[in-house]
């Protein structure tokens, strides 16, 4: 599995990237009789498709990560003005108090906390994940697989025709014609269940992040348009992606205002409890044609046997399942029904 990781990622890159490359192509030429259009078109369309990913995840993190870091250095400037402020106002609700008089004869040397979490950031890591060595090593096979998974993901698209009738060729030369025909039922349902999955889960998150923004804008709450960006980045991933946007949103605005960061968690609660039990089942559950119910009960079974991934494949998984059910208990019904 370790070995074959790059390609086994490639494959589902291509996957992934291959439901935008087909509505692409229905924009690009489709019925052109210029040979050298017909040569170029595929080439045209996946480069477009790479173009169309790549702006959009480095305008979001563009979008994001230069405020985060500033919110990060403003967060160390402030902290001791927040002690202040904490300790006068426990000193109002009570003269005498035991924890006031402790906050203020502690004398903490934030700037000197500051160097050190940075210094922890920076350099600290290498002593819990190993060796600086181990760590460029790893961020380099990290990277090699990366191309190496885009190099075969873009293989495959360019040439998915080419690789279909070899498959085929393959199950007609050591299958029968009956397990060919079962075995391609199968994968049909499983590629349109997956299919839609993935677009009603982008369509999940963008509704998401669209909301998370509007009502940040409504509260006037600060950095409406990063954080809602965010949002919808890690809603992709299913019911907890969007409070991994939410732990972002909570330390920018925490700069600003603990207060408004505190308001913002209970919005981003209610928001998401309506996203979890509204939004995610109606929009990728009808997109799947997977009731509400076996949603929630596919991400929980899902979630705690692989994880965020094993969240990811519930959903469609279950749908996949539950659509070859429900075609076979139907042909059972009409059989019985024949008999009668």
């Amino acid at each position: 599995m370790g070995v074959a990781m790059p390609l086994i990622l490639g494959a589902v890159l291509a996957y992934v990237l291959n439901i935008l490359c087909v509505k692409l192509e229905k924009y690009f030429f489709p019925n052109t009789k210029i040979k050298i259009l017909q040569k170029s078109r595929r080439a045209l369309v996946i480069l477009t498709t790479l173009v169309i990913v790549t702006l959009v995840m480095v305008g979001v993190f563009r979008l994001v990560l230069p405020q985060f870091f500033n919110a990060l250095a403003d967060f160390f400037k402030n902290i001791p003005s927040f002690f202040e402020g904490l300790s006068a106002l426990l000193e109002k609700i009570n003269h005498n108090s035991v924890i006031s008089d402790q906050l203020e004869s502690m004398n903490i040397d934030w700037s000197s906390v500051q160097s050190k979490v940075m210094k922890y950031l920076t350099s600290g890591m290498g002593g819990v994940f190993g060796s600086t060595f181990k760590i460029v090593t790893g961020i380099t096979k990290g990277f090699v697989n990366f191309i190496l998974a885009l190099t075969f993901a873009i293989y495959i698209l360019a040439t998915k025709e080419k690789l279909g009738r070899q498959i085929k060729k393959l199950a007609h030369a050591y299958l029968k014609n009956e397990h060919i025909q079962k075995v391609k039922y199968v994968v049909d349902i499983a590629d349109d269940m997956f299919s839609h999955f993935i677009a009603g889960q982008v369509t999940e998150a963008i509704i998401l992040g669209s909301l998370c923004s509007l009502g940040m804008i409504i509260f006037r709450f600060p950095y409406a348009l990063s954080v809602g960006a965010f949002v919808s980045i890690t809603a992709l991933i299913p019911i907890l992606g969007a409070w991994l946007g939410g732990i972002v949103g909570f330390l920018l605005i925490a700069v600003k205002s603990p207060i408004e960061a505190v308001f913002f968690i209970v919005f981003l609660l209610v928001l998401q409890q309506f996203e979890s039990n509204v939004i995610y089942p109606r929009v990728v559950g009808t997109s799947i044609g997977l009731p509400g119910i076996w949603v929630l009960a596919s991400i929980t079974v899902g979630g705690g046997l692989g994880g965020i991934v094993g969240m990811l494949l519930g959903v469609p998984v279950a749908a996949t399942i539950y659509q070859l059910l429900k075609n076979d208990t139907n042909r059972r019904l009409n059989g019985i029904e024949k008999v009668k």
